[in-house]
């Protein structure tokens, strides 16, 4: 009797953890390690485990969960987890996906000990007004870490690849773009809007955190200009008792903005989505942002801060663009207006896509990435 073929295995580092509540890097391990658990894969998944007191494993639909404890808080108890994972797979000859490059000095325990490590680099962190000095200098070390310490690299974007391909001693070869994917989304559930007290096609919707690089003053100030017959209604945290920027947010929103907070169960922000008149991706930052995906994948039209980034997602069929309070608010009163343009926008969206970001398109590309990489493979 021919014995059966081992199974091939991945680690996957650099989330959380799953089942996936919130986060991008989050979402797509999950989605990720369910695809290829469903193709015979085994497939192990390492959690970030807040004052837990030893490694502990569980599995979940198929997953084996590694349970990292973890006794810091914040960016110090994220650091920890990286180490403690990394060090805990290094131990072992498995295929490993990091999913971000913060603590990509780690890297270097998974190179001197042979095992084969692709990165999904993220984006260029350090470039972002939010972070201090210090942190931005961490993150720039560690994109460098990244580029010379791992097998291969995934850029989200094609200008994340380019941006890699810059890089000194990365060559092309090194370096593959995958974008993110989306489950489609057909419809929005009426109850569930109703209990919202909203109607479907009657607002328009944001969902980001409340931080800067996502035009939400912009969005704010050109939405409060003057009356309008929808309400736009905005998702994410907003603490304004302790947090300056939620205040300036909050204070630049007229009576028609309605802030619902955070918002976890998926299937009601994909409600949310489905139903409104209008989608505002504000973000000023890239590769391919998985929100800007999810919209497309339900059918919005949308309205995107002008990027590169954003102008590749989404294209200008399904889009328009702004950049500043003044063309947003011009943006915005010729929009709401035309309900030929938002159809055609609509319809260009799901097009876009169908023909891009299906996740059998996406989690496809990478498990034909990752079996090159597996070892024993060239």
């Amino acid at each position: 009797m021919v014995p059966a073929e081992p199974k091939p295995r991945l680690r996957i580092l650099g989330a959380r953890g799953i089942p996936a509540s919130y986060g991008g890097f989050e979402t797509f391990a999950q989605d990720l390690a369910l695809y290829l658990v469903a193709r015979g894969w085994d497939v192990i998944v390492y959690c970030q485990d807040d004052g837990g007191e030893a490694v502990r494993e569980e599995t979940w639909r198929g997953i084996r969960l590694i349970h990292i404890p973890v006794r810091s808080e914040g960016a110090k108890g994220s650091i920890a987890f990286d180490w403690k994972s990394t060090w805990h797979a290094s131990r072992e000859p498995d295929l490993v996906l990091n999913l971000g490059y913060n603590t990509a000095l780690f890297f270097l325990i998974l190179r001197c000990r042979g095992v084969r490590n692709v990165v999904n680099f993220g984006g260029i962190d350090w470039t972002r007004r939010k972070w201090s000095l210090p942190v931005r200098v961490w993150f720039y070390v560690n994109h460098l870490f990244a580029c010379w310490c791992s097998n291969h690299l995934v850029a989200d974007h094609p200008r994340i690849q380019d941006f890699l391909e810059s890089r000194p001693f990365v060559c092309p070869r090194k370096i593959t773009m995958i974008p993110y994917g989306a489950e489609p989304v057909d419809g929005s559930d009426r109850d569930v809007l109703a209990k919202l007290g909203l109607v479907a096609d009657r607002y328009v919707f944001v969902i980001a955190r409340s931080e800067p690089g996502h035009s939400l003053i912009d969005i704010m100030e050109a939405w409060s200009r003057r009356e309008r017959e929808e309400v736009l209604v905005v998702v994410g945290p907003y603490h304004p008792e302790k947090n300056r920027f939620h205040r300036r947010v909050m204070a630049a929103a007229s009576d028609s903005v309605r802030f619902l907070g955070a918002v976890f169960d998926q299937q009601i922000v994909q409600t949310l989505r489905a139903g409104a008149r209008l989608y505002i991706h504000g973000h000023h930052h890239g590769g391919t942002n998985p929100s800007l995906v999810e919209a497309l994948a339900a059918s919005s039209a949308v309205l995107a801060h002008d990027n590169p980034f954003n102008r590749w997602v989404a294209t200008e069929d399904a889009a328009e663009f702004f950049s500043g309070p003044d063309a947003c608010a011009a943006a915005l009163d010729r929009l709401l207006t035309d309900d030929a343009r938002l159809e055609a926008m609509r319809k260009a969206a799901r097009a876009r896509f169908e023909a891009a970001f299906t996740q059998d398109i996406i989690l496809g590309a990478y498990e034909e990435l990752l079996r090159a990489w597996l070892p024993g493979g060239s």
